[in-house]
């Protein structure tokens, strides 16, 4: 792949903790790319490293060793500034659990990302009210977040998440606490944007239904990862 036609390059990347004596290694040896508007997922038993790596990539955390590209820009070479601002501009990020702040409303939720970027209210939740029709929330605006129902929450999270226009979308098991029907609904919420905002995502899943449907799929086993064919996979 083209050093132009890649969002994310990974060259060796190794990540351990040490516990007293020991040392646990989460992985080693990591290298893939993943191409501009390319939807990767990746798979592997709980504890395989899956949220760690995501992390890594969105520049939260560092690794133990190796590096990370965002085209010719070395993630491992970002002050704690830098990366912030790596962060806001280029990443959006949707975990398992929404992290909405329950005081707040819909809107004010949504727009957080862009008024602590120092853009006026008015402005922020215009563009928030413009993401929350994107989402199917616009009726739900001025409910809090407590009011909403969980495929609600993850909706203004992944609204949350966009709004700032980022290039990279990382999802850590963005349908984990929903049910079936709602993670459906969630799963395709996500991949419609993905291609209408032109991202590449990057989504970490134990949903082998919803892994076969990306375009490439990563798997995370006893500390190495190796590419296998979506339909390949198991459910």
């Amino acid at each position: 792949m083209h050093l132009r036609q890649q969002a994310l390059r990974i060259e060796g990347l190794r990540k351990a903790f040490r516990s007293g004596a020991t040392e646990l290694v989460l992985f080693e040896n990591l290298s893939f790319a993943v191409g501009r508007g390319e939807m990767l997922a990746i798979v592997g038993q709980s504890g395989a490293g899956k949220s760690t790596l995501l992390h890594i990539l969105g520049a939260l955390e560092r690794p133990s060793a190796g590096s990370v590209y965002f085209g010719e820009q070395s993630l491992n070479s970002l002050s704690d500034d830098q990366a912030a601002d790596f962060r806001n501009r280029k990443i959006g990020y949707v975990w398992q659990f929404h992290y909405l702040l329950p005081e707040f409303t819909a809107v004010e939720n949504v727009a957080m990302p862009l008024l602590m970027r120092g853009v006026a209210k008015s402005e922020a939740e215009h563009e928030a009210l413009s993401w929350l029709e994107k989402v199917g929330l616009r009726p739900r605006a001025s409910h809090r977040a407590g009011e909403l129902s969980g495929g609600e929450q993850q909706r203004a999270a992944l609204a949350r998440a966009l709004i700032t226009k980022p290039e990279i979308l990382l999802a850590d098991e963005p349908t984990g606490d929903l049910d079936s029907r709602t993670s459906e609904t969630v799963f395709e919420l996500i991949s419609r944007l993905h291609e209408e905002q032109q991202l590449s995502s990057l989504i970490a899943t134990h949903n082998m239904s919803f892994a076969r449907r990306c375009h490439r799929v990563l798997k995370i086993e006893n500390g190495v990862a190796e590419e296998v064919r979506p339909e390949a996979l198991a459910d």
